[in-house]
Formats: structure tokens, sequence, C-alpha cells
């Protein structure tokens, strides 16, 4: 028995490669905003006045969240 001859790649599947490794690609580049840098003038306002809350704050858990509360709360 012959075994069947490999069929070429169609061009949907080599698409699917190519936005695959593309996808891939842009994952591993480096963050657009650095969470150093001030994200706008609140930010600056409030770590001059010694009011800034992180961006960031890990859970019981050890998981990274956004800190919402810290930073949408009225300042004193």
């Amino acid at each position: 028995m012959k075994k069947p001859a490999a069929q070429p790649a169609t061009p949907i599947t080599l698409a699917l490669l190519a936005a695959c490794l593309l996808g891939a690609a842009a994952g591993c580049a480096r963050p657009l905003l650095s969470p150093e840098e001030t994200r706008s003038p609140f930010d600056s306002y409030d770590s001059v006045r010694g009011q800034y809350a992180p961006q960031k704050i890990f859970d019981d858990v050890g998981r990274e969240k956004p800190n919402l509360q810290q930073r949408l709360s009225a300042k004193d």
C-alpha cells in the first residue's frame, strides 16, 4: 500500500500561521507605558502632595490586581 503524498499548505493555513507568529512576536514586546511613568496630571499632583496610590496591588493570594479603590477614592 502506498502512502498518500503530502498536500501543499493552503493559503488559509499559511495566513493563520503568519497571524500566530505575529501575535506571539507582538506579545513579547515591551509595554507601551512603564509603571513608573506618570499617567496624567492627576498622578503628578498626587505624588507631589504625598497622596500617590500605586497602580497595582497584590491580593491575599499574591495575584496582581488594579488598585482601583485607593486610586479612585476621595483625597484628603
